[in-house]
């Protein structure tokens, strides 16, 4: 788990959304989580495909957070070379509704357009987002 998160959970115990989130914090976990989600059983090399800015330092990081959570489970083949398999636990696929709803939550909220990320309010549409968000800013 990340550290400041980690900090703050221990002086809010009692508090089950922080909890919840510290499981997730990290910049990588909520992708890695999704890929683990919709396409199964992974790879580490594959895993490394699909996050293609992230270092091999950050994933295995962030997978050994994971792990040590009791969110992914990993499996070691001893063959040459060496392979390892990265799956969600029963724990991990019980995230799958967390994760379905900050999806649906990011089409229906968050537009991406020419590299930049618009916020779309509700009852407005993304096409109409951005120029009101220019006209108010200036």
């Amino acid at each position: 788990m990340s550290r400041p998160r980690a900090k703050l959970t221990n002086k809010f115990p009692g508090c089950p959304v922080e909890s919840t989130l510290s499981l997730l914090d990290g910049k990588w976990k909520g992708v890695i989580l999704y890929h683990l989600i919709t396409e199964g059983t992974l790879r580490f090399s594959e895993l490394q495909r699909r996050l293609s800015s992230v270092t091999q330092r950050m994933l295995t990081k962030q997978l050994r957070e994971m792990e040590e959570a009791g969110i992914v489970s990993r499996t070691v083949f001893p063959v040459v070379p060496p392979r390892v398999d990265y799956a969600l636990t029963p724990l991990g696929r019980s995230l799958e509704p967390v994760m379905q709803a900050l999806l649906q939550w990011g089409e229906t909220h968050v537009a991406c357009r020419d590299g930049k990320r618009v916020m779309v309010a509700p009852g407005e549409t993304a096409d109409a987002a951005a120029p009101a968000r220019a006209a108010s800013a200036a």
